[in-house]
């Protein structure tokens, strides 16, 4: 395997700032993104002012999805389940998961995986934000409806 030193871009293999790119790239070697930047464009979108989800899919391989949520207070994702394994990192604010009959409550810099097919559903307790992976899955269950058609 070979390591990179990604602060030294001369000897560094090429890293596409996706988020700054005006075409959408979902898979490359290296994809790097600024989590600020996307999240105020998520915020700037007319569903997130009307308390609906917004998100943005990151990367995009046959493997692996990430996706970037934003949550106004007391939005939320209805109880559904993937098709493969998550993980919810929150990055901002403050959630609930409800699962298995449970809460779980996760703020900023904590982590929660989930295998599949484990149903569960999300709100956020103030704004927030976080980081959706998704494992290898069928993705029949997965979509992209939480980002705006174009």
């Amino acid at each position: 395997m070979t390591e990179y030193d990604l602060s030294d871009s001369s000897e560094s293999p090429e890293v596409t700032e996706a988020g700054a790119m005006h075409g959408r790239v979902l898979a490359a070697p290296i994809l790097r993104f600024d989590l600020q930047a996307e999240l105020e464009r998520l915020r700037r979108q007319p569903g997130y002012d009307a308390g609906k989800p917004t998100g943005k899919t990151l990367v995009k391989e046959p493997d692996l999805r990430i996706v970037l949520i934003a949550l106004r207070d007391g939005a939320g994702l209805e109880e559904h389940q993937a098709s493969g394994p998550i993980s919810v990192q929150v990055i901002e604010g403050k959630i609930t998961l409800r699962v298995m009959n449970a809460r779980v409550d996760l703020t900023a810099g904590e982590i929660v995986a989930l295998e599949a097919g484990v149903r569960h559903d999300v709100e956020a307790a103030g704004d927030a934000a976080f980081l959706l992976t998704i494992g290898r899955t069928t993705y029949e269950q997965v979509s992209d409806r939480h980002e705006p058609r174009f």
